[in-house]
């Protein structure tokens, strides 16, 4: 079980990433975690860039939509280079196209739009109906649940995370048994909560590639940890509807109605506890099945 007193400085090193060091004008490196040494987290890369972007824009204006592509693994060994275009300046949007490179190689490729506050017009569709977070485990707790069976699965439920994670039933990349490509997760950032909207949005960045495309595997039975599947996101689009309230628990909501050709789809989205939808997310991702691949023995990083 994750000894919570440390989990405040966790969730403070995430903020800390989101603070890109400024190196020339539309240009920005990007800091690993202390002491790893491992694939970079996806997510980690997206936020980082959308925050480069908002780095170039001025005054209120804060990202509403974002688009990313995946184009190659980043190690966590090295910092990440962000170069900035600005592409339009209006009255009231902006847009900005982000690189990220490690050794002078594209790895992430991002385009953002950015608006200033205005009314609207407002609906949304209503938020599941799923238990509250008070019901159900933490992944912590239920790493104890995988001892036995999986190794790999129980270390990685049993990591630390910026995140108290409570999914509602079987987490998504645990399931062994074919089933609606439907998943429902409970989240909650430890630590105190960045006053800025635009770190807010990033740190929604940062968790939003977490366990969505999953959901694509859930039909098939087949899981990260006892199959012998290569998986990767391929690209990433995320829509931002209001401010991310991180003192609270907010409901991650995902579904996958397509895969083929050894790709998965995949859709999500985030709710405030009270229903308000604050952001939709889509991916595309590699869900290739390879029987001459060893079940994976690395561990992916917990956000």
């Amino acid at each position: 079980m994750i000894d919570t007193a440390s989990t405040p400085d966790l969730a403070a090193e995430l903020v800390g990433l989101l603070d890109l060091e400024p190196l020339d004008t539309n240009l920005f490196r990007g800091s690993q975690r202390p002491g790893a040494n491992a694939r970079v987290f996806g997510g980690q890369v997206v936020a980082q860039a959308l925050m480069a972007a908002q780095r170039s824009v001025d005054g209120p204006a804060v990202a509403h939509s974002m688009h990313a592509y995946f184009l190659r693994a980043g190690a966590e060994t090295r910092p990440i280079i962000f170069r900035v275009e600005r592409d339009f300046d209006g009255t009231s949007f902006a847009n900005r196209r982000v690189t990220a490179s490690q050794n002078d190689a594209t790895i992430l490729t991002l385009t953002a739009s950015f608006q200033r506050p205005e009314a609207g017009l407002e609906h949304a569709a209503a938020m599941p109906d799923v238990p509250p977070p008070e019901s159900l485990r933490s992944l912590d707790v239920r790493a104890r649940d995988y001892a036995d069976r999986s190794a790999q699965a129980a270390a990685f439920l049993g990591q630390p995370s910026a995140f108290d994670i409570r999914p509602c039933g079987v987490p998504a990349f645990l399931q062994t048994e074919p089933g609606v490509p439907v998943s429902h997760v409970w989240l909650r950032f430890r630590g105190r909560a960045p006053a800025e909207p635009a770190v807010r949005r990033g740190v929604l960045a940062y968790l939003s590639d977490y366990a969505l495309l999953s959901a694509s595997l859930i039909p098939h039975g087949v899981n990260m940890f006892e199959h012998s599947m290569q998986t990767a996101s391929l690209d990433h689009a995320m829509w931002f509807h209001e401010d991310v309230p991180l003192d609270d628990w907010l409901l991650y909501s995902s579904e996958s109605p397509w895969s083929g050709h050894g790709r998965g789809f995949a859709r999500g989205v985030f709710h405030t506890r009270d229903g308000r939808a604050i952001a939709h997310v889509t991916q595309e991702g590699l869900i290739r099945s390879r029987p001459d691949l060893a079940p994976r023995t690395t561990i992916p990083h917990m956000p």
